[in-house]
């Protein structure tokens, strides 16, 4: 007679072996019932082109269900002249929810993207509106979790510009409920030293706090989120600059600067669109600053106007150069306004207004030197990597003058007088313009 003991283990091996049983023929089942790796892939790229009319290629993808719902696709690249392409895209469901027929994704990952802005804006208006406002519509009676997704993370992708400019970023994401950013952290990929923005937000409130760390600097402050009465979305910001190293900050974005020195100052950031999506196209920002010492390296205001001629190259070294500089996106660009720049040192001070747009400089400065010449005329003109200082044509004429009647001094002076008088015959028009002549 077997004891109950063995009894009791040979009912135990016999449950689990019926319950392990039962697992793999639902497991069966469920692959027998469900599509294919293939299918998964044809249906994706089906959907994405029903909804942004633009084809999609994927290389492989491959699903499983436990132990907990992974979606994995690799090698995706857009149907383009220039393609968006993605090297791995990775999409964890949660388990629990799916037996309610509530889809809940734990974690959206991608990595080695390639994002050419002409391929993104592409995209624009194409998206149908519910996804522009965050919202998935599921076939009956499946819904979206309150929070949709948990987390996204992104390695390794690079945003290439209208100058062809490639720039990586690696960042993450936490969400609350409703798409709000509970912790988010972006970054330039091997930027030394680190450039970062980290957002953190306050409770519930549509308010986060703004870090960001930048050319051994920082430029920290709140943003703000808002649903406007009309409909509309807007986004603002306030934030403060301080000891951000001028030209570590254009390098570690690409780009070149011809002011050294580091920054402190008030900055504002305001969008306002009627789609998340078209915020950024409609970003303003303002920041009131000062640079103190500053240098100007490809120009040279004293040897422009003691020379009054074209003036390229050269450095001036100032005590202080502040100013307001307003950017503003554009469908071609942004453009960049400095208005009320002053700059002193121990030799000059100099005052005007610069625009920035497509690498092309064009603006006006005033220089006072030292010794009495006040006010003399100059042109900002030329690019980025090569600035130029000149005269107008009546300045330039007015120095001439000046030079014959009094060498060095009288150049600046007649230059002066030169301004006023082709200013006061309405003379400054650039040649060809159809502006009359002041009585």
């Amino acid at each position: 007679m077997k004891s109950p003991s063995r009894r009791v283990r040979f009912w135990l091996a016999g449950s689990a072996l019926v319950l392990l049983a039962g697992a793999l023929a639902l497991w069966g089942a469920a692959r027998w019932l469900l599509p294919s790796d293939a299918e998964v892939s044809q249906r994706i790229a089906e959907g994405f082109e029903k909804h942004y009319g633009i084809g999609l290629r994927i290389g492989g993808a491959h699903w499983s269900l436990l132990p907990m719902p992974v979606l994995v696709l690799t090698d995706v690249a857009t149907d383009q002249p220039r393609p968006v392409t993605v090297h791995r895209i990775a999409l964890r469901l949660q388990l629990a929810p799916l037996w309610r027929r509530v889809v809940a994704a734990d974690t959206l990952e991608v990595e080695g993207a390639v994002l050419p802005g002409e391929a993104i804006r592409a995209f624009r208006g194409r998206a149908p509106e519910t996804i522009e406002k965050g919202r998935i519509a599921l076939p009956a009676p499946w819904t979206l979790a309150e929070t949709p997704l948990e987390r996204l993370r992104w390695r390794d992708v690079r945003w290439i510009d209208r100058r062809d400019i490639e720039l990586a970023y690696d960042g993450q994401i936490d969400f609350d409920p409703g798409w709000r950013p509970r912790h988010a952290l972006a970054e330039r990929a091997g930027a030394s030293p680190p450039a970062r923005l980290r957002l953190d937000r306050e409770g519930r409130n549509d308010r986060w706090q703004t870090r960001i760390d930048v050319a051994g600097g920082s430029w920290n402050g709140v943003s703000r989120f808002e649903s406007l009465d009309n409909g509309r979305l807007r986004v603002s910001a306030e934030l403060v600059p301080r000891d951000v190293d001028i030209e570590a900050l254009v390098q570690t974005f690409g780009r070149r600067t011809f002011v050294a020195g580091k920054l402190h100052g008030q900055t504002t950031l305001t969008a306002e669109a009627d789609k998340a999506g078209a915020l950024m196209r409609g970003l303003r920002t303002r920041t009131v600053f000062s640079v103190s010492p500053a240098t100007l390296t490809k120009l040279d205001l004293a040897k422009a106007v003691s020379t009054a001629g074209i003036s390229r190259g050269g450095r001036t070294v100032l005590d202080e150069l502040s100013g307001t500089l307003d950017t503003e996106a554009t469908p071609d660009g942004t453009v960049l306004r400095y208005t009320g720049l002053k700059a002193r040192s121990g030799v000059l001070t100099a005052s005007g207004n610069v625009r920035l747009f497509n690498r092309r400089i064009q603006g006006d400065a005033a220089v006072d030197i030292v010794d009495g010449v006040v006010g003399v005329p100059l042109k900002i003109g030329g690019t980025m990597s090569d600035p130029e200082l000149s005269l107008t044509g009546g300045a330039l004429a007015g120095a001439a003058v000046g030079s014959a009647v009094l060498p060095g001094v009288g150049t600046a002076i007649g230059a002066r007088v030169g301004q006023q008088v082709e200013r006061l015959f309405g003379l400054d028009e650039p040649p060809g313009s159809k502006k009359k002549p002041k009585p």
